[in-house]
């Protein structure tokens, strides 16, 4: 191969490379990684046996946390 072509390649994808480094950063900067809803909606299409199945465990954990003694 002739160094021009690895010349030509090595640019290429340094170059394509600071295009997708941009972009992410960009993407970060803006907010699109932030799932503000995320508990929201996992409740929302979560099934009725699901959320009683939830709040029973939290039950017994406050009830654990009521009982505890530490010796």
């Amino acid at each position: 191969m002739d160094n021009w072509v690895i010349a030509m390649m090595l640019g290429a994808s340094i170059f394509l490379g600071a295009i997708a480094l941009f972009a992410f950063l960009w993407a970060i900067k803006n907010g699109q990684f932030d799932d503000e809803e995320k508990f929201l909606n996992a409740a929302k299409f979560d099934g009725e046996e699901e959320l009683n199945d939830a709040l029973k465990q939290e039950q017994k954990k406050e009830a654990l946390k009521k009982n505890y003694r530490p010796e």
